[in-house]
C-alpha cells in the first residue's frame, strides 16, 4: 500500500512538471507591438512640407534633428517586459567571439535599418545577446529570433536599442506560407 501511494505521490509530481519541451513556447510578435498605443513621432512635423524643403535648409536640418532626437528617446511597450518571443528581422552582429561566432548582435525590421541613416526608432531596434555563440550569421541575413524580451535601453554605434534580448535560439526566417 505504501508502495503504490510513493507511486501516485511520483506520477502526481511529474504531471506537475511538464517537460522542458513542452514549455519551450516563444508566442509570435510582429515589430508594431514594439511600438506603444499613441506613440506619433511626426505629430511635431506635420506642420513642414517636407517635399518642398532642399537638404540644406536649416528646416530640414532642424527637423531631421528633431526627429533622429524622438527616435533616439522612442519608447518602449512596457507589456512586453519579461516575455519570451518569437520574431523575424535583420541582423546586425555587434560581437563575436575568437571563432567567429556571433554573441551580441542588433535586430532590426527591415533590410538596410541602421546601416543607413537615420536608424530605426529605439523601439524597432533589439540589442539581442547570446550566451551560446551562433555559428554563420551574417551582416543582414533574415533570421527569426526566439528568447526573453526586456525594456532595456541601449547605445550602440548603429543606434539607440529599446530592448534587450536573451537569446534561446535563432533560425533561417522562412516566410509564412501562402494560402490559396
Amino acid at each position: 500500500m505504501m508502495q503504490l501511494f510513493m507511486l501516485a505521490l511520483l506520477l502526481a509530481s511529474m504531471l506537475q512538471s511538464a517537460p522542458l519541451h513542452a514549455t519551450d513556447h516563444w508566442p509570435e510578435i510582429k515589430w508594431e507591438a514594439l511600438v506603444p498605443k499613441g506613440w506619433d513621432p511626426a505629430r511635431d512635423l506635420r506642420n513642414l512640407n517636407l517635399g518642398t524643403l532642399q537638404d540644406s535648409d536649416p528646416r530640414a536640418i532642424e527637423a531631421l534633428e528633431k526627429l533622429k532626437t524622438l527616435w533616439d528617446n522612442a519608447p518602449a511597450e512596457p507589456a512586453h517586459h519579461g516575455k519570451k518571443i518569437r520574431l523575424a528581422g535583420y541582423v546586425l552582429p555587434l560581437e563575436r567571439d575568437k571563432t567567429g561566432k556571433v554573441t551580441e548582435f542588433l535586430l532590426v525590421p527591415y533590410f538596410g535599418a541602421c546601416i543607413h541613416t537615420p536608424p530605426p526608432p529605439a523601439n524597432q531596434i533589439i540589442h539581442a545577446k547570446s550566451a551560446k555563440p551562433l555559428a554563420g550569421v551574417k551582416m543582414m541575413e533574415a533570421i527569426w529570433v526566439y528568447g526573453t524580451l526586456t525594456v532595456q535601453r541601449g547605445e550602440t554605434t548603429w543606434g539607440v536599442a529599446g530592448y534587450r534580448l536573451a537569446v534561446d535560439k535563432i533560425a533561417p526566417y522562412e516566410p509564412p506560407a501562402v494560402k490559396k
